[in-house]
């Protein structure tokens, strides 16, 4: 009996890591086209905000982050492990401009299915360049999430220059089984992120009572989903740890029946995200790594079940075996990423203070000063901790010595009361973001004054970063940086006056901005 059932559960395992068999061709083509939208939305960002974000005469010069590390020591390789990039080379105007188009470009290539494996590679060094050095580009999760992404997606892409479906380069089973690991850390290290590691908040079942409230840009889903009963939020935290932890061992252990359960769930459980969050690309790239755990019999099963017949003779392929390939690199593949998923596990152990313990201290040390700033292996805890109050800086410029003030509105961050943040996701306002992350912080971020210091200045392009210019005639000789909580109103308030927060005034960020009568920028205090 038992060696029987251990049998089957290795047989699954076996399905799993890609040896059973079975056919990857359409679900390897679905998934590179998700990523190269999602790269797509990722690089469109990029050449909208990067130059007045971090270019040299922008909000955070990237040029002077890469002098101030080569100053560090102890020397130019040393500094380029910190921040690794293209941009030592030139971090102008214009190679900025040019790195964020060839990111775009290659996005681009890979959804026409154009050279793959070179168009992945591109996008994985074009990106990081952005990210390991910039302030805004500051490797959020979903940042890294992409980067790790694409260089595992390289040896899973098909070669070639036109592939097509790939029949002439199927994946490799070390390849699929990567790329399906990195499916599963996002979901299982999430939920144990939430679940084991996690602060009292989902412990004693109350996180998503208060997750709305202070979700970066929620939606009007959000904000009346924050007012449902407390035993709706109990049921949506049940399915966060069915979906995190539950489906991704089913995924593993439980065949095609399992991958479909977890599939399914982990969908519907993103779509609902997307609905009342704006969490920029996370959830689509979610999705669309979700596909990962079919196959293509699977795909033409669920035509079948559709009753759409000619698709499933279409998705139906017969599984065709990997070319053979000298040992040496076989076993250099497989050396390369079997060490890209330890220095992963590396980091989730690490990003907890407890488990940071185990982990040798001269591994954890090598692991961050080497390998850290390449964001291409990293540990998932999304929203193991989630913030209880939600607090928003504003800029307000005076122009009259400071008798009356007005506020540079932002363009999707909760601010005014009567206002709620559209359906943007899957683009992702990373100038408002980075801002509403640092503002939440104890200690000051020197964004905020940069910000202000460009708005005296009466920068265009970080003006144009706002809604609207709030001084089109006579520009603004002073800013004050007030930081405010804010909270959802009831529904009855709702109803009544149209606000959907309530703002309360908590001082001043930092101390005022303005330039003195030689037409200087000057700190008061």
């Amino acid at each position: 009996m038992l060696p029987g059932v251990f049998a089957s559960v290795w047989r699954r395992i076996r399905d799993f890591s890609g040896i059973g068999g079975s056919s990857h061709l359409w679900t390897r083509w679905i998934v590179l086209r998700a990523v190269g939208i999602v790269y797509c939305v990722v690089f469109a960002g990029v050449v909208a905000q990067a130059r007045v974000l971090v270019g040299p005469r922008g909000l955070a010069p990237m040029g002077d982050f890469l002098q101030d590390q080569l100053a560090q020591g102890p020397g130019p390789l040393a500094a380029f492990l910190r921040a690794p990039g293209i941009f030592w080379i030139n971090a102008g105007d214009g190679m900025i401009a040019f790195v964020g188009w060839l990111g775009l470009a290659a996005a681009a290539a890979l959804v026409l299915n154009l050279w793959p494996r070179m168009a992945l590679f591109t996008c994985w060094a074009a990106f990081l360049s952005f990210v390991s050095p910039g302030q805004f580009f500051a490797a959020t999760q979903p940042d890294q999430l992409m980067i790790e992404v694409a260089l595992l997606c390289i040896p899973f892409a098909p070669a070639g220059f036109r592939p097509g479906l790939g029949e002439a380069s199927p994946p490799r089973p070390i390849a699929l089984f990567a790329v399906r690991l990195l499916l599963f850390r996002v979901m299982f290290e999430a939920g144990i992120a939430k679940f084991v590691l996690g602060g009292a908040l989902w412990r004693n079942l109350t996180a998503m009572d208060i997750m709305y409230q202070s979700a970066p840009f929620p939606t009007i889903l959000g904000y009346y989903d924050f007012h449902l009963p407390h035993a709706y939020h109990v049921l949506e935290i049940a399915l966060t740890f069915i979906v995190e932890i539950p489906a991704p061992l089913l995924a593993v252990f439980a065949g095609r029946r399992g991958r479909w359960i977890a599939f399914v769930t982990w969908t519907l459980f993103h779509v609902g995200i997307q609905l009342t969050n704006n969490f920029g690309w996370l959830n689509v790239a979610s999705i669309g790594l979700g596909f990962l755990f079919l196959d293509d019999q699977m795909l033409a099963d669920a035509a079948r079940r559709l009753r759409i017949g000619r698709a499933a003779r279409f998705l139906a392929r017969p599984p065709v075996p990997a070319p053979v390939v000298r040992g040496w690199r076989l076993w250099g593949l497989r050396v390369m990423l079997g060490f890209q998923f330890a220095l992963g596990l590396c980091f989730f152990l690490l990003a907890d203070t407890d488990l940071a313990r185990v982990v040798p201290g001269p591994v954890a040390r090598a692991a961050n000063g080497v390998f850290g700033a390449f964001r291409s292996s990293n540990g998932y805890l999304l929203f193991g901790n989630i913030m209880t109050s939600r607090y928003t800086v504003e800029l307000e410029g005076s122009n009259d010595g400071g008798e009356t003030w007005r506020t540079y509105d932002f363009r999707y961050m909760p601010q005014q009361e009567g206002r709620i943040s559209p359906f943007i996701a899957p683009w992702y306002p990373r100038f408002e973001a980075i801002l509403q992350n640092t503002s939440v912080v104890t200690r000051a971020s020197p964004l905020f004054p940069a910000v202000a210091a460009h708005l005296l200045r009466r920068d265009p392009d970080v003006v144009a970063l706002f809604e609207r210019d709030p001084f089109p005639g006579r520009p603004a000789t002073m800013i004050r940086m007030s930081i405010y909580l804010m909270k959802f109103t009831d529904l009855d308030t709702h109803s009544r006056t149209g606000d959907f927060w309530t703002k309360e005034y908590r001082g001043d960020y930092m101390p005022v901005m303005y330039l003195d009568e030689h037409g200087a920028i000057v700190q008061a205090g």
